[in-house]
C-alpha cells in the first residue's frame, strides 16, 4: 500500500520546479512588458535601458511595493539569479569576437588601458576619501562602504548583486542593495550626463569628424558584428540548432570556469591564510570569461569558429544582462535605501564627478587624435554599462569616423577579468577590511599615478607620429 502514496521528496522537487517555472515565466513577462513600454516611449533615445523599466515595474507588484501581488518566495528566487545570470553574461563576453593578433597589440590600446585603469582605481580612491573624512566621522559607516562606486558604476547590477553576501560577511548587510541602488543611478547618469557632455564636445568642437575632410569612414566594426538582417535566411529547424549549439558553447564555457574555481581554491587553500580567504570568496564569474576564451581559442584552431555566432551571443548576452537588471531592481530594499540616501548621494556624486574630471582633463591628453569619442565610450561604460558607452559613441560618431571602438574591443579583452566585477573587484573588500581602508586607498592612489603617469609617457613618446587633436 505505501508504494501507492507519493514520495513526499518527489512532491517537494516538483513543487520546487513549480516555483521556479512560475519565478521565470513572471520575470520574462515582466521583463517583455518592460520592453513594449520602452520601445513605445522611444526611452532608448534617451538612454534609459528597458530592462530598468522592467525593474520598476517588478518593484511595484513586488511583496514591499505599492501592488503587492507576487509572493515572498518569487522574490528569494529572483534574489538569486544575478550571479548565475552574471555569470553567462561573462561566458558569453568573448565566445562571438575573434581573438586580437598579439603582434601590436599594445600600441593601439595602451592610452584606452591607463584610462580605464585611472577611472576604475581612482574610484576607489573616491570613494576611500569620501568614507574617511566624511561619512565615517559623521554617521559611522563601514569602511567597505568605500568599494560601492567601482562595483556599482565599473560592475554594474550584477556585480552589485554577487558581491552582496562577500558584503554582508564583512559586516556590512546592506552593501548589495545600496550597491544596486547606486549601479542604477550610475546607469542613468552615463547616458543623460553623457549625452549633455557630448553635446558640449560637438560645440567645442572636440569631435574627430569636426577636425579632419569629409573622407570614408575609418573605423573598421569589430569582426562577428554584423546583424541577423544581413545573414541569408534559414529554416526554423536551424535557426534553432544554431541557439543550441551556442547555448551549449556557453555552458562549456561556464563549466570550465567552475574547474579554474575549483582548481584555484584547492590551491589557495593548501597556501592557507588570507590566500585562501580569497579564494574562497571568489565567484565563478570572473573566470567564465577565462572559460570563454578558451573556448574560442579551441574553436579558431580547430577551424570551427563558425559555430560561435557572433548575434547569437549577442542576443545571449543581452538577454541575460535584461533579466539580471530586472530581477536585481524588483528585489531592491526601498526601506534601507530610504534610511541610507546620504551616504548613497555622497559616493554617487564623488564617483560621477571623478569620472567626469578623468573624461574631460586626462583623456585629451592621454589619447590619440579620437579622444573625445574614446574618452565618452569609457565614460559611459565606467559609469553605466557597455551599452550606454556604445549609445554615446554612436551620438558623437555615428559616421564611425574614429577608431575608438576596436581600441575599447580589445581593452575589455585585457582588463574585462580583473577590473568591473572582476578579481579586484572581489579582493577590494577583503583588502579594506585586512590592510584597513587608508592602506587600500594608499595602494589605489598609487596605481593611479602609475597608470595615469605611464599612459602621459606612452602619449607623449608617440605623439609626433599621432594626428594633432582639439583639446578642451
Amino acid at each position: 500500500m505505501s508504494e501507492l502514496l507519493p514520495n513526499p521528496l518527489n512532491l517537494q522537487a516538483l513543487l520546487g520546479l513549480a516555483w521556479l517555472a512560475l519565478a521565470a515565466g513572471v520575470l520574462s513577462l515582466i521583463l517583455l512588458a518592460g520592453r513594449r513600454i520602452g520601445r513605445r516611449l522611444n526611452l532608448r533615445l534617451w538612454g534609459v535601458p528597458e530592462a530598468l523599466v522592467a525593474g520598476l515595474i517588478g518593484l511595484l507588484v513586488a511583496p514591499s511595493g505599492a501592488l503587492p501581488l507576487l509572493p515572498e518566495h518569487v522574490m528569494e528566487l529572483w534574489g538569486g539569479l544575478p550571479l548565475v545570470l552574471l555569470t553567462l553574461v561573462f561566458g558569453s563576453l568573448m565566445l562571438g569576437k575573434p581573438l586580437p593578433k598579439l603582434g601590436g597589440l599594445w600600441r593601439p590600446v595602451s592610452g584606452q588601458v591607463s584610462l580605464a585603469l585611472v577611472l576604475a582605481f581612482g574610484q576607489y580612491v573616491v570613494g576611500g576619501l569620501a568614507v574617511l573624512l566624511v561619512l565615517q566621522p559623521w554617521l559611522g559607516v563601514s569602511p567597505v562602504m568605500a568599494c560601492l562606486i567601482e562595483v556599482a558604476y565599473e560592475g554594474g547590477h550584477g556585480s552589485a548583486a554577487a558581491m552582496g553576501p562577500s558584503y554582508a560577511a564583512l559586516g556590512f548587510p546592506g552593501g548589495q542593495d545600496l550597491g544596486l541602488a547606486m549601479a542604477t543611478v550610475g546607469l542613468l547618469s552615463s547616458t543623460l550626463v553623457g549625452g549633455v557632455v557630448v553635446v558640449v564636445g560637438r560645440q567645442r568642437g572636440w569631435l574627430l569628424a569636426q577636425n579632419q575632410p569629409a573622407s570614408a569612414p575609418g573605423a573598421t566594426p569589430l569582426a562577428g558584428s554584423a546583424t541577423e538582417s544581413s545573414a541569408p535566411s534559414q529554416p526554423a529547424w536551424a535557426a534553432w540548432a544554431a541557439w543550441a549549439v551556442n547555448l551549449a558553447l556557453v555552458g562549456i564555457a561556464v563549466l570550465i570556469g567552475v574547474g579554474l574555481l575549483a582548481l584555484l581554491r584547492l590551491g589557495t587553500d593548501a597556501i592557507g591564510g588570507g590566500v585562501a580567504e580569497v579564494g574562497r570568496s571568489l565567484p565563478v564569474f570572473p573566470l567564465a570569461i577565462v572559460g570563454s576564451l578558451l573556448v574560442r581559442w579551441l574553436l579558431e584552431r580547430s577551424g570551427n569558429s563558425r559555430w560561435a555566432s557572433a548575434p547569437i551571443q549577442s542576443e545571449i548576452g543581452t538577454l541575460s544582462a535584461d533579466l539580471l537588471i530586472t530581477s536585481a531592481t524588483a528585489c531592491l530594499n526601498l526601506a534601507l535605501l530610504a534610511a541610507d540616501w546620504l551616504p548613497l548621494t555622497v559616493l554617487a556624486v564623488a564617483g560621477l564627478t571623478w569620472n567626469l574630471a578623468v573624461t574631460l582633463l586626462l583623456a585629451p591628453r592621454l589619447l590619440p587624435a579620437d579622444w573625445f569619442e574614446r574618452a565618452v565610450l569609457e565614460f559611459g561604460q565606467a559609469t553605466g554599462v557597455a551599452a550606454s558607452g556604445l549609445l554615446l559613441l554612436r551620438m558623437a560618431d555615428p559616421d564611425d569616423h574614429s577608431q575608438a571602438l576596436p581600441a575599447f574591443s580589445l581593452k575589455q579583452l585585457l582588463l574585462q577579468p580583473f577590473l568591473a566585477g572582476g578579481v579586484v573587484t572581489v579582493v577590494a573588500p577583503l583588502a579594506v577590511a585586512g590592510w584597513g581602508l587608508p592602506t587600500w586607498t594608499g595602494f589605489c592612489l598609487a596605481l593611479v599615478l602609475l597608470a595615469g603617469g605611464g599612459g602621459l609617457l606612452l602619449a607623449q613618446a608617440g605623439r609626433n607620429t599621432e594626428p594633432t587633436a582639439a583639446h578642451p
